[in-house]
């Protein structure tokens, strides 16, 4: 790592979340030399509340990072961050959900329990640097330290950090950023690491079976208020049990039946009015969007004046797509070369640069 001091004289923080990314993470670091400390949050319940193992924050995954760290003879504590993950990741998660948003959940927990509170918390015990498993790459660029998708397409994380701000990404490292995970599942077998074979979240770690209403019906209970589901001419075609239900794009679970008029074509949903909780649908060419606009905008490129063409992506698994964008402070303007289907406000937008769509360069929440 590219770091001033020696390793032996270098405190690195590794968070360790029980999973081997970070656990291959500590031991390459302790097999370099440094002097690792490894620290675990735990963020909801010790994953009682959840019941199931394999989230990042559940009980066994603790017990795992703790063993993990036995193995490899370095320091482990575990950080109880269960009121600030509730206030900053699972209340806005819901509050978001009745606004009639999609929500990324992980992208506010990045940029707030991990980036923020975590890295502070490193900085106290005298640390170097945080050091995380994330599939990114930071590369030292002309102005400093740059954002870059990780190696492994399959594996590339960098959608869930674009919240990253420049002071902090002075601050971290990634080495896992230029591995492919079979690689990393291989390092975790030679460090002789008990995780070496455990499977990969899946979940949210506060979404138990990937059941978002349920969540967000526990946390607001008048999420539940039924309403109408109607066409683009505003026509009544059904009713439903809740927006939290729906997201822009959704298909399944519309259960309307046949429909007069409408010659039976699949509909989807086109937009939530949570106001007067409608769900409005129509066919599927009435989901491309031209343009958008983004909030809380967090800008990690080179300074930029009008009209700048990049490409972007408005979901983790899509494949990047050119666009021109127009930044005005902490929102922007997002204009597609083509239009893009399904785009749901609240979810983010990242930005890449144009040339290899390798760099961040920032990005923001899609505005409704």
């Amino acid at each position: 790592m590219d770091l001033d001091k020696p390793p032996g004289d270098t405190r690195v923080v590794v968070a360790m979340s029980g999973g081997v990314d970070s656990s291959v993470t500590a031991a390459l670091l302790k097999e370099q030399g440094y002097d690792v400390v490894g620290l675990t949050l735990q963020l909801y319940d010790h994953g009682v509340a959840v019941g199931k193992t394999g989230a990042c924050c559940a009980g066994q995954d603790i017990a795992d990072a703790r063993q993990v760290a036995e193995r490899l003879g370095i320091p482990h504590y575990v950080l109880d961050y269960e009121s600030r993950f509730r206030a900053d990741v699972m209340e806005t998660f819901a509050d978001s959900y009745m606004r009639g948003e999609t929500p990324v959940p992980c992208i506010a927990c990045n940029r707030t329990v991990k980036f923020r509170d975590l890295l502070r918390t490193a900085r106290e015990l005298g640390a170097e640097a945080l050091a995380t498993g994330h599939y990114v790459r930071r590369v030292m660029g002309e102005a400093g330290p740059e954002l870059h998708r990780g190696a492994d397409p399959a594996r590339d994380q960098s959608y869930f950090l674009f919240g990253t701000t420049a002071e902090q990404l002075d601050f971290l490292r990634f080495p896992l950023g230029d591995l492919p995970k079979s690689e990393t599942r291989a390092l975790a077998e030679r460090f002789g690491l008990a995780v070496a074979d455990k499977p990969d979240s899946q979940d949210i770690c506060f979404v138990p079976g990937g059941d978002y209403a349920a969540v967000v019906r526990k946390l607001r209970p008048d999420a539940n208020q039924p309403g109408d589901i109607v066409d683009l001419s505003g026509r009544i075609v059904g009713r439903h049990d809740g927006i939290v239900r729906f997201t822009v794009g959704q298909r399944r679970g519309l259960a309307l039946g046949e429909r007069d008029g409408t010659g039976n074509a699949p509909l989807y949903v086109v937009r939530l009015e949570p106001d007067a909780r409608r769900v409005v649908v129509g066919p599927r060419e009435a989901l491309g969007k031209s343009e958008i606009a983004l909030r809380d905008v967090n800008w990690i490129g080179p300074d930029v004046s009008g009209p700048v063409d990049v490409q972007v992506r408005v979901r983790s698994s899509q494949a990047l797509r050119p666009a021109e964008i127009e930044l005005s402070g902490e929102t922007a303007t997002v204009r597609f070369a083509e239009a893009e289907v399904g785009v749901s406000p609240g979810q983010a937008c990242v930005i890449y640069d144009l040339e290899k769509g390798s760099r961040v360069l920032g990005g923001g929440f899609i505005r409704r």
